[in-house]
């Protein structure tokens, strides 16, 4: 069953993406704004940080220079090991949890007003005062608490965006389809999906940052392991400069996932760039 009106415009709208996806990603001076801000920043904490108090903040070189000593003892590799285990696997179990109740109730009102209730009422609650919980309900034991902890921290997001996606898909497109006695299959694959897909992808980099942060927390509640553990360890010894190497390591961490999923952005639904 095709919509030969309904492709068309698709097709043409997609067509536009590519285009306009091509179109910036070929301007230079995008880059070089970013990289110059950059520049700016170290440039003058470079230019400031002797000054300061060396317990309080030290300059980058000294950073990068405790960058290297943390890599040569293996420090930081096994943290980040660890910590990479915790975060893709809660965010694996947020995306997948997020998804499946976020479509469901998006799409049927009594799954919505089933959940709705616990869902608010937890999207409410710190997240940080669930963590002793969740440790106590696994009795602190492996990566399992910390796991649900990076879950517990980037499931709302998902769910939230993705049931608003559903809900908000044009009802004029919905008729459309259902008056070509379209099957449930098609309906989901070839209008809901695709109309909910800048809901969904805003929810991941939403749960990206969310994630990172529940990652942090759970390290520093529960076992004291990985890029936390650096953290708290170089703090309590004033090795400030050793801190902050985790500390960037999370924040370089951030930003690499973000421009992946705005890069898959660009691959699942090329038509959002065109009203970027």
């Amino acid at each position: 069953m095709t919509f030969h009106r309904v492709g068309v415009e698709v097709d043409e709208s997609r067509a536009v993406g590519v285009r306009t996806s091509r179109w910036r990603r070929l301007r230079p001076g995008d880059w070089v704004v970013r990289l110059g801000a950059i520049a700016v920043v170290l440039g003058v904490w470079e230019l400031f940080g002797p000054t300061l108090n060396k317990l309080i903040l030290r300059p980058p070189s000294d950073i990068f220079r405790a960058f290297f000593e943390l890599i040569a003892n293996g420090e930081l590799q096994d943290a980040m090991g660890q910590s990479f285990r915790e975060l893709f696997g809660g965010l694996a179990v947020a995306l997948a949890v997020g998804l499946v109740l976020g479509v469901a109730s998006g799409r049927w009102r009594f799954v919505y007003n089933a959940i709705d209730p616990l869902v608010s009422a937890l999207y409410s609650v710190p997240s940080v005062a669930l963590v002793p919980l969740i440790a106590v309900a696994f009795r602190s034991v492996g990566d399992a608490p910390r796991i649900a902890t990076v879950a517990l921290f980037a499931v709302f997001p998902i769910l939230i965006n993705t049931q608003q996606g559903v809900r908000n898909v044009d009802r004029q497109l919905l008729e459309v389809a259902r008056s070509f006695n379209t099957s449930e299959r098609r309906l989901w694959t070839d209008v809901i999906l695709p109309s909910a897909m800048p809901y969904v992808l805003a929810g991941v980099r939403l749960a990206i940052g969310r994630g990172l942060i529940g990652m942090i927390v759970a390290e520093f509640f529960i076992g004291l392991v990985g890029l936390g553990y650096l953290i708290i360890s170089y703090e309590n010894v004033f090795r400030i400069d050793r801190m902050f190497v985790p500390v960037i390591v999370v924040a370089t961490m951030g930003i690499l996932m973000m421009g992946f999923v705005q890069w898959l952005e660009g691959r699942i639904a090329p038509w959002l760039k065109r009203e970027q």
